[in-house]
């Protein structure tokens, strides 16, 4: 059972062509004449991925945007609170409520009755 499975493996790595992919990168970093300090990083960026120093860069500048969209959705909330608070001060006086929701009373109106 396990040599088959070991088997279906080895044909899924074939068929995908990982098999090549990795063959290729490996047959690249022995025919190097000076081998690079990291043969880990080699493979990675020959396959695609970023190197070290590129994935410290793009942590860093994700952090910054994270930065900077949280101080924009801060500054909108801000803004949205002001035109509330706008807007709930425009309601003439006579229409306000009360904390026990009756309507607070006109002094003006009183007054001139």
């Amino acid at each position: 059972e396990k040599d088959a499975k070991k088997e279906a493996f080895r044909k899924y790595l074939e068929s995908s062509g990982a098999v090549d992919a990795l063959t290729k990168v490996l047959v690249a970093l022995y025919e190097q004449n000076e081998k690079p300090s990291s043969a880990l990083e080699f493979i990675q960026q020959k396959l695609g991925g970023p190197t070290i120093y590129e994935y410290e860069k793009l942590q860093a500048e994700i952090s910054d945007l994270q930065t900077k969209y949280n101080e924009l959705q801060h500054e909108d909330a801000c803004k949205e609170l002001e035109e509330l608070k706008n807007m709930h001060s425009s309601v003439s006086p006579s229409t306000k409520e009360t904390n026990d929701g009756e309507p607070l009373k006109d002094e003006h109106v009183e007054k001139n009755s």
